[in-house]
């Protein structure tokens, strides 16, 4: 089965949603980012991977003006949001300090 995107961040464990393009050079920059940052943190977070150009009514409900945009969710709420590239140590700041559960 298949999970939709608003269960997916409905989840207790923090998700790092990445909006990327395959086209996009600063898009290519941030993934091994965050390959990064998922092996520092593990299954303290979730990593998912939006691509825009499928995904062109899930970017516009969330108003994805550039990639790449970054979002972290935690049990349905927007916790923090920015476009651009972060270096690892940022991301795993942000994370740790915006999720509740890593707190």
């Amino acid at each position: 089965m298949k999970t939709s995107f608003n269960e997916l961040i409905q989840s207790e464990i923090p998700v790092l949603v990445d909006f990327f393009a395959d086209w996009c050079g600063p898009c290519k920059m941030l993934a091994p980012i965050l390959q990064e940052v998922k092996t520092e943190l593990g299954e303290q977070v979730k990593i998912v991977k939006i691509d825009v150009d499928k995904n062109q009514a899930l970017a516009s409900q969330f108003q994805v003006r550039g990639v790449p945009t970054m979002m972290l969710f935690q049990k349905g709420e927007q916790k923090w949001r920015q476009s651009g590239v972060l270096s690892k140590d940022d991301l795993v700041s942000i994370i740790q300090q915006k999720a509740t559960t890593l707190a």
